[in-house]
């Protein structure tokens, strides 16, 4: 499974979550945070670890870290958290996959950049999704309209960043 394949899995938690730009907004800080932490814990270990044992205790960092963030915003504001439901455990399986992702390939900076722009997607989605919600669209604050809404979001990404075809021929006649 390749880099992109994995980024993708890792907008999962933000489908169910992202009804309200509110909720949008609270779980891209919960992940924004959770991401950092995981990454800041993970970076003096990894040289200690081989193989399955990185593996292993990313998992483990992250469910930790995870869940010391949800029993504090459980806390501290309970409403945020009620909103959230089950989502903010996802972002566990979000830190793993950026791991194994940016593990060797990629420096702090980069991951950094992945991080913000998962975040501003977020974001995005919980705004378009506010705003046709409450334009009438019932599908739109629905899970499959986050769907549909982050497929159109991706192709509007694409055709904006397209890239010029190779001016020389592949093959031969």
């Amino acid at each position: 499974m390749n880099s992109r394949s994995l980024l993708i899995l890792s907008l999962a938690p933000m489908l169910g979550a992202s009804q309200t730009l509110a909720q949008a907004a609270a779980l891209a800080l919960f992940s924004l945070l959770s991401l950092c932490l995981h990454r800041l814990c993970m970076t003096p270990l990894r040289p200690l670890l081989q193989g399955l044992q990185t593996t292993l205790v990313s998992v483990l960092l992250a469910a930790m870290l995870v869940t010391c963030l949800e029993l504090s915003l459980r806390a501290w504001a309970l409403e945020v958290h009620a909103q959230l439901g089950i989502y903010p455990a996802l972002i566990a399986l979000q830190c793993v996959l950026l791991e194994q992702c940016f593990e060797r390939h990629r420096g702090v900076a980069q991951g950094l950049l992945v991080v913000i722009g998962l975040c501003t997607v977020h974001l995005l989605l919980g705004l378009c999704r506010e705003l046709l919600g409450s334009a009438g669209l019932r599908l739109a604050e629905l899970t499959p309209g986050a769907l549909i809404l982050l497929g159109l979001l991706m192709a509007i990404f694409n055709r904006v960043r397209r890239k010029p075809a190779p001016s020389s021929r592949q093959g031969s006649l």
